[in-house]
């Protein structure tokens, strides 16, 4: 199944931008941080992408394989088995989250 992501996960693109997670709950928390659902906003900041000269940097990530058998209030969480696509200004994707580091214990309010 994989760990749970949470808001202190640390997500990249694969330019090496780095992603932030903006959760819409924090009802349940991992190591005392949000864990984050497939239905929350990811930014993504920093990223050098380049179509030849043009500047065409990742802006959002979209998840596309959340968590199988793990939800929170009825929403998909994800883990570090899930994908998500980062996607430019245009929504045209350009490679898929890299998961640098998670927490591992769970903790429930």
């Amino acid at each position: 199944m994989g760990d749970l992501l949470t808001v202190s996960s640390t997500l990249m693109c694969p330019h090496g931008g780095m992603v932030t997670a903006i959760p819409s709950s924090g009802r349940v928390t991992l190591g005392g941080d949000p864990i984050v659902l497939a239905t929350d906003t990811f930014v993504v900041a920093g990223c050098p992408f380049l179509i030849g000269i043009v500047p065409h940097p990742c802006v959002l990530v979209q998840w596309q394989l959340p968590a199988a058998r793990s939800t929170s209030g009825q929403v998909a969480t994800l883990t570090t088995e899930s994908v998500g696509f980062c996607n430019g200004p245009d929504g045209a994707m350009q490679g898929t989250v890299l998961v640098q580091a998670t927490q591992t214990r769970v903790e429930g309010l």
